[in-house]
């Protein structure tokens, strides 16, 4: 993956049978945790989202490897109850806990074309941690 060498911050999704591993990277574990969140949404949608609405999450978890499914779970359950598809997160974390904003907008099904919906993030593939540059990752195989 070049692109995971060339920059500081991102995501990308890779094809894990017939679902998907969503794995993020960046300077803290928060801005792993965060980018592992772009790549849940993108595995939705590709569209420009608006940040139009807020929603709080808090999570707690006895490591960060179990923290991370429980983060992109309520980001899941979030999307699918409230209707809502998120472009922007904050990712606190403290200890076993995890502390997260929001922000998206309602789903506009002719606007986002959604091409799927996540069920549940796994721990199939999943690790959280430093690759060679130094960079935190965090990443699982998602139920699609």
């Amino acid at each position: 993956m070049a692109q995971r060498e060339q920059s500081e911050r991102g995501w990308a999704l890779e094809p894990h049978d017939a679902d998907v591993r969503v794995c993020g990277w960046g300077p803290t574990p928060e801005a792993a945790f965060e980018q592992a969140a772009v790549a849940l949404t993108r595995v939705v949608t590709d569209a420009p989202l608006a940040a139009r609405e807020r929603v709080d999450v808090h999570c707690q978890a006895p490591d960060r490897e179990l923290l991370l499914v429980d983060w992109l779970n309520a980001v899941i359950y979030e999307m699918a109850v409230g209707g809502l598809l998120f472009g922007d997160y904050s990712v606190r974390l403290r200890g076993d806990r995890l502390e997260a904003s929001l922000w998206g907008e309602p789903v506009d099904r002719a606007r986002h074309a959604p091409a799927c919906e996540p069920k549940g993030a796994t721990y199939t593939a999943l690790s959280v941690g430093r690759d060679r540059q130094g960079r935190w990752t965090a990443g699982c195989v998602v139920d699609v």
